[in-house]
This record gives structure tokens, C-alpha cells and sequence, in this order.
């Protein structure tokens, strides 16, 4: 178990290309409909339209305060509920829920609780929030059907934990080491202090050991300068991508480079200034206040809370190749964890109404399977 320092130097980035028509507020769109005109590499007349998704099924409801989620070797999905402390089993297909029980030294409060879920080689690691700080555990978990977790083993503890931006998503990478987006827990300064693992992305050893490769010595902070991330995944070119909250103006996806200052608090949103990050994309927080994103079909598909829509954000490369695209708006209130399926063909999605900041519905929460239909 190691709590990461950062010791090392900033290093400079030229910031990245103005996106004008995200400057454009706007009520709700429709399911599959542009946010704006295009403005980025507009596809021809003979280009194949870009992919899009429907709902092909209800997996399971009745959820409380779903936030992380995995899927096991054998098909079936693992969730954490962040104010219930609990790990359910989802059958896939069928939905049959099986509790494997309370997580302990679990402390929900606010935006804090069982947050974001990983599974390797037969461990379940959760990002949780303790009665002192946010922290890494695992757990081990044969995944076979009848199997409980295991005691929790701390992997990385320290993280700053608030009543808000406790950050919470954890994922392996493609280079086999385990990546953690955390909050500032609404004190800024933490962001720009690279002693502090709050508002940052860290990047460690499946052990929570500093990654080789890293940017400052003896550390596991891997970019800093954010303000919240929920949001992690990676492109088919190894590439990581992350959300981002905003405060009052700009939410953000960020293509994340190591060592580099993503700006939070002394810019908010794209702003040009050297020496940091700006943004490939950013939305007003009333659009998205994006949580989890993955990758599939040339495009980071978003899941927003306040912006209750699930965003496809079509790439080239390190750049946007046409205008993003709202789905769902508003159909299924808030969204929370978007998931590519083992097969490719689609996602899973959940929704986040029972999380005290929706409006549930009978039935909430849910976890959806979409299908891309083209």
C-alpha cells in the first residue's frame, strides 16, 4: 500500500483547437439529434452515416444509487450502490440480482460512498469512501456463480474525500496498470498541488505502487489540475480520454497526456493559456455534467447527470471528426456509467435517479442495453 508525492516539475502544452459551436446553449434535443451544425471534418455525401443506438432491452430495475459497474468474465455485470455500500451481481440475460453483500469501512455521505468498480485476475477493486478519506481496495472474487468477496485489502489510500467531487472512477488501462480519477472536494486548491492526490488522475501498480513510466518520481499522480473526473477510457490507439465536471460554465472531455496541467481553478473550459490543457470538447453543465464514458465505433459515448443524455463524441485521431450528438434526452432522467458489451455491438447504460439528485421513477434505477443500429 503507498500513498503517491509528487515532487516532479509542471511540463508545458500548447493548448488545443477552439471548438465554437459547443459555445451554443440550448433546451434538449431530441434522441439522435444534432446538438449544433457541424464544423469538423463534415462527412461527404458518400461517407456511411455514424453509428447510433437504441434501447434494446431493460436488463433489470429497481437499483438503488447504482455508480460503478463491471462486467465478469462470463457475461454477467457486477454494481456497486454507492449509498447502500453493496455489490450486486447482475445474470446476464435475465437480470436476477444477487447480492454479495455490504462492502466494509464504507462511509456514504453526499457524493461519497462505493464509487467506481475494476475486475482482474480474480480481484474486484472499488474506489471508496472511508470515514477518513477516498480510497483504493480489492477484494478477491472467483466470479464464478455461488462465489462472496473477499476481506478488502487497501491498495491506495489518502485521497481527500468531501461531501462533493470525491471523483471515483477506476479502470485498468491497456498497459496493465490501474488508472483512478479523483475529486478536489470542493477545495480548488488542491488541484494545482501536486503533493495532494485530489484533483487528479493517478496511474499505479495493480499493487497501488507509483507505475513505471510516471511523470513525477515516487508518484501515482499521472496529470493534475482537474476538478472532478468520473470518466475514463481509452481509444484504439492506447490514447486515454477523461470527463470532467466544469463549475458554472464549461464541462469538459480531455484527452489526457501525462504530467500535463489541466487548468481547474485557474481556468475553466477552453481559455488558450500556455502551459495548460484546453479541452477537445465542452458543454455548459446544464448539456451534460458528464460521469462515466467509454469507447467504441470512432467515438467517446458520455453518460450526463444534470444534462440526463447520453453524448456520442466522434474522434479522429486526437481531434473531434464532426459534431457531437445527444440520445436519450431526458427519456431516462439522469445517467451515470456507460459500458461497452463483451460483444461489441452495444453498451450498457445506467441511470442515476435514486442518487437524491433525480426524480425516480417506479422502477429506477435501471440498467439499459443499447444496440448500435448502424
Amino acid at each position: 500500500m503507498r500513498r503517491g508525492l509528487d515532487r516532479g516539475s509542471a511540463v508545458l502544452l500548447t493548448a488545443a483547437v477552439a471548438l465554437p459551436f459547443l459555445l451554443v446553449t440550448g433546451c434538449s434535443a431530441p434522441a439522435g439529434s444534432p446538438a449544433t451544425t457541424p464544423t469538423a471534418h463534415p462527412p461527404t455525401a458518400t461517407a456511411p452515416p455514424p453509428p447510433a443506438v437504441a434501447v434494446a432491452a431493460t436488463l433489470t430495475k429497481d437499483l438503488k444509487s447504482p455508480w460503478g459497474l463491471v462486467e465478469l468474465p462470463d457475461g454477467d455485470l457486477l454494481v456497486s450502490s454507492r449509498d447502500a455500500r453493496t455489490v450486486t451481481r447482475i445474470s446476464v440475460p435475465g437480470g436476477h440480482h444477487t447480492s454479495l453483500g455490504e462492502v466494509p469501512g464504507v462511509t456514504p455521505g453526499g457524493e461519497g460512498g462505493l464509487l467506481g468498480l475494476a475486475y482482474r485476475d480474480g480481484q474486484l477493486y472499488a474506489y471508496l469512501t472511508s470515514a477518513t478519506d477516498n480510497r483504493i481496495v480489492r477484494m478477491r472474487y472467483g466470479g464464478a456463480v455461488g462465489d462472496r468477496l473477499g476481506a478488502p485489502e487497501p491498495v491506495l489510500t489518502g485521497i481527500p474525500k468531501g461531501f462533493i467531487h470525491n471523483g471515483g472512477r477506476i479502470a485498468f488501462g491497456p498497459d496493465g496498470m490501474l488508472y483512478a480519477g479523483t475529486g478536489e472536494t470542493g477545495n480548488d486548491g488542491l488541484a494545482q498541488a501536486r503533493h495532494s492526490l485530489g484533483g487528479k488522475i493517478l496511474r499505479m501498480t495493480p499493487e497501488g505502487r507509483p507505475a513505471p513510466g510516471n511523470p513525477f518520481p515516487a508518484s501515482v499522480v499521472y496529470s493534475y489540475g482537474h476538478r472532478n473526473v468520473e470518466g475514463l477510457a481509452w481509444d484504439e490507439a492506447g490514447r486515454l480520454w477523461a470527463s470532467e465536471f466544469g463549475k458554472d460554465t464549461w464541462d469538459e472531455l480531455n484527452l489526457i497526456l501525462p504530467g500535463r496541467n489541466y487548468g481547474w481553478p485557474l481556468v475553466e473550459g477552453k481559455a488558450g493559456r500556455a502551459g495548460l490543457v484546453d479541452p477537445v470538447a465542452q458543454w455548459h453543465p446544464a448539456q451534460a455534467s458528464p460521469s462515466g464514458i467509454a469507447y467504441a465505433r470512432g467515438a467517446i459515448w458520455m453518460a450526463a447527470l444534470r444534462g440526463r443524455r447520453l453524448w456520442r463524441i466522434p474522434l479522429a485521431g486526437t481531434e473531434l471528426s464532426g459534431q457531437p450528438r445527444a440520445f436519450f434526452s431526458r427519456q431516462y432522467g439522469r445517467l451515470r456509467t456507460v459500458l461497452v458489451t463483451a460483444d461489441g455491438r452495444g453498451l450498457w447504460l445506467t441511470t442515476s435517479q435514486t442518487d437524491t439528485r433525480g426524480t425516480p421513477r417506479p422502477g429506477d434505477d435501471r440498467i439499459l442495453r443499447l444496440e448500435f443500429t448502424r
